[in-house]
């Protein structure tokens, strides 16, 4: 049997996250879902994997709540489930940058993936990876601009090294999902960039609609798996 994996985030403004913890753990170990549940007042980020038809109630009940209506979900497979555990965490912020709140009054800039594929194609845009040294190794979009860290938590900082003309030329972000760029985004506004968009649904969504195009390597993944190629399949060797 096919096992699925989803990942997903939301950033909303939640309350009672006690009572969110407690109810998804039930429903998780009740229907043997594994992987990670961050819960945090800024909104939800999972990464699971479990039977196809579990994973599905869980996204049904969750988008069945109007905080998490509009919640999207990035779907692969594999053959076994790719966590030891379940894992359902309160934390102060969804990824860690120490600007907590800051993505929830911010109007971000999306390109989509085919949109992307058609401007790297003209030579138009100008990348920077907003993931660590690690992940930018293994895969990454052709000329992206690696800002070598070790943690997503030093971007505030690493940003600073790029040429400054950049604040006033058009920038496209990208990390794995989505979520850092969430992130990365305003920060980069408050520090000068003037047109910064974010890749919608990150590397992943990429590799679904467009392939390998204009990317070399794979993208890393966080679960036993390590790393996906651009056919969301598991990569033999990394």
């Amino acid at each position: 049997m096919k096992i699925l994996n989803i990942a997903g985030y939301q950033f909303v403004e939640l309350s009672e996250l006690t009572a969110w913890w407690e109810t998804l753990l039930a429903f998780c170990q009740t229907n043997e879902i594994k992987g990670t549940i961050i819960l945090s007042p800024e909104g939800i980020n999972l990464n699971l994997a479990g039977i196809e038809s579990n994973l599905h109630q869980l996204t049904d009940y969750l988008t069945s709540f109007p905080e998490f209506a509009q919640m999207q979900f990035k779907r692969s497979y594999s053959d076994n489930i790719p966590f030891k555990r379940l894992r359902v965490k309160i934390k102060r912020e969804l990824t860690p940058v120490k600007q907590p709140g800051i993505t929830l009054s911010y109007q971000p800039k999306y390109v989509s993936p085919k949109q992307l594929k058609a401007w790297l194609a003209e030579g138009k845009a100008t990348l920077v990876d907003t993931r660590n040294q690690f992940e930018y190794q293994l895969g990454t979009f052709d000329n992206a601009i690696d800002l070598n860290m070790e943690n997503f938590n030093e971007f505030p900082e690493a940003i600073k090294q790029l040429d400054p003309s950049l604040k006033k030329r058009p920038v496209v972000i990208f990390c794995t999902g989505g979520i850092r760029c969430e992130k990365a985004a305003p920060i980069m506004e408050q520090q000068g960039f003037s047109e910064v968009y974010q890749l919608h649904g990150g590397i992943l969504d990429y590799f679904a609609d467009c392939g390998d195009a204009h990317f070399h390597g794979s993208c890393f993944v966080f679960d036993q798996r390590v790393a996906l190629n651009s056919n969301l399949q598991q990569c033999d060797q990394v």
